[in-house]
């Protein structure tokens, strides 16, 4: 069973959930600046403040000194706040993991030493020298709960089990399960995830990172995809009586449209993780009609962006229209004839480069 922590919120309050801070500090600040917090609100950060980002040693600190200045602030575990467990529980992969991901935690602290991973011969001389130094960062971590459950919610990293008794889950599910939104759950409440990015689930559909929110599933996920998806942001929700709305922020530079553009294709959709395969079906000037082999589905990619029977990114194949000096963001204007962009409403996708001033 899982530990649950219960509890009892005073209505009036505002409730702002986030989650998968990914160790981007002047991220999050901005989003809490975004959003006003102040500590009369309930602040809830749904796991994974480390990892992946450049600063997670830093975005503990923060997020410590929240918790300390406010009885409302509630933070989960999520599964890249764990990734000591590997270490403890010997696991040798773990060496591998610190070797191709220079931003995680477990590097960090050895560099703030001037330590390196090949100088402890074995995982238990890096388990101690862990302990050692930083016992208390990895002890704050560890107390962390894995869900929280009020009134209306349950606000877990990755999900419940689609069980009777969901507070049977196991903590494996509770961390790592992906792709919750569509696996469904027993529990008579929302549950609100991060863990696995909103787009993966927008393979037919507009592509965005913003929340989404089925309240016939039951079930709000979060996972903007911040410093995973080239296009990512960091979300938040906001629960404030009966509204229920969110924001986000990214670190996109934003460019005026110069000429408007209705797009006449009604081309929707993403290719994400891990549906990546290809068959090519008709080739055009720009980008190449290719059927998604896991999927079934037909989607336009951009030319470049296929390589040996495979799209080599996750990727927008989504096409907007704007308007003349509508502001958007700039996700990649690298390529012919077409640039990647975010529209105000958080949508991906592409317009002709010469819409953009």
């Amino acid at each position: 069973m899982i530990e649950v922590r219960k509890l009892k919120l005073d209505e009036n309050k505002r409730m702002i959930i986030t989650s998968d801070i990914h160790a981007n500090l002047p991220l999050f600040q901005q989003l809490l600046e975004k959003v006003n917090y102040t500590t009369e609100d309930y602040l809830f950060i749904n796991g994974d403040l480390c990892e992946k980002g450049p600063d997670s040693l830093s975005t503990v600190a923060f997020a410590r000194k929240l918790s300390a200045e406010s009885d409302r602030v509630f933070i989960t575990k999520g599964n890249c706040d764990v990734v000591y467990d590997y270490v403890f529980n010997n696991v040798e992969g773990i060496k591998n993991y610190m070797r191709q991901r220079k931003n995680s935690i477990l590097n960090e602290m050895l560099d703030l030493h001037g330590k390196t991973l090949d100088e402890f011969s074995t995982l238990k001389e890096l388990g101690e020298f862990y302990k050692s130094h930083f016992g208390d960062v990895l002890g704050w971590l560890d107390r962390l709960p894995i869900a929280y459950e009020t009134k209306d919610f349950i606000i877990i990293h990755a999900g419940v089990e689609d069980i009777p008794d969901w507070r049977e889950t196991s903590r494996e599910y509770a961390l790592y399960a992906q792709a919750f939104y569509e696996k469904g759950h027993q529990a008579d409440k929302t549950v609100i995830v991060g863990h696995w990015p909103v787009v993966n689930y927008r393979a037919k559909t507009v592509s965005s990172n913003c929340p989404i929110m089925d309240w016939e599933k039951r079930v709000i996920a979060l996972d903007g995809g911040n410093q995973i998806k080239m296009d990512g942001q960091l979300n938040a929700l906001i629960i404030d009586g009966q509204d229920i709305t969110y924001t986000y922020v990214d670190e996109l530079k934003e460019k005026e449209i110069g000429c408007s553009h209705v797009d006449e294709t009604k081309r929707v959709g993403t290719v994400t993780y891990p549906n990546y395969g290809l068959r090519i079906v008709q080739e055009d000037d720009f980008f190449t009609l290719c059927e998604n082999v896991n999927l079934g589905i037909e989607q336009w990619i951009k030319n470049e962006f296929i390589h040996e029977g495979n799209c080599k990114n996750d990727l927008s194949t989504t096409f907007l229209s704007v308007e003349k000096g509508e502001t958007v963001s700039i996700v990649d204007d690298r390529h012919e004839g077409y640039t990647l962009v975010k529209s105000g409403i958080g949508a991906v996708g592409w317009i002709p480069k010469g819409c953009l001033l």
